[in-house]
């Protein structure tokens, strides 16, 4: 399975980029999808996960401004960010699970300038 990230880039506070991630490859049955993000000298955190059913969390700092949607048919997983804060810079890693494995993308790094 691999997953192949894109969208990320550099963006002034207070705007908007979106981050999409197809899967490919052996799928069987996706379960939940989402985003993790990783900052400068910081342990890895959940920003965003979707459910195979559409039910979704967030991590606190991103409710309100983040969104997430996945499309089975595409194997796509998508996250809308928006209201952008110099914090939200960091690495962020899409996630697909199945079964008891976690399939992690490579990276793609979101710069917030103040």
């Amino acid at each position: 399975v691999q997953l192949q990230a894109s969208g990320g880039g550099l963006v002034q506070a207070g705007g908007s980029l979106r981050l999409s991630c197809t899967a490919s490859g052996s799928i069987v049955g996706m379960d939940a999808m989402g985003w993790y993000r990783q900052a400068p000298g910081k342990q890895r955190e959940l920003v965003a996960r979707i459910s195979s059913l559409g039910g979704t969390n967030f991590a606190d700092s991103v409710k309100g401004r983040f969104t997430i949607s996945r499309d089975n048919a595409k194997k796509t997983v998508t996250l809308q960010m928006s209201s952008l804060k110099p914090e939200d810079t960091a690495v962020y890693y899409c996630n697909v699970e199945m079964g008891y494995t976690f399939y992690w993308g490579q990276g793609t790094l979101v710069t917030v300038s103040s």
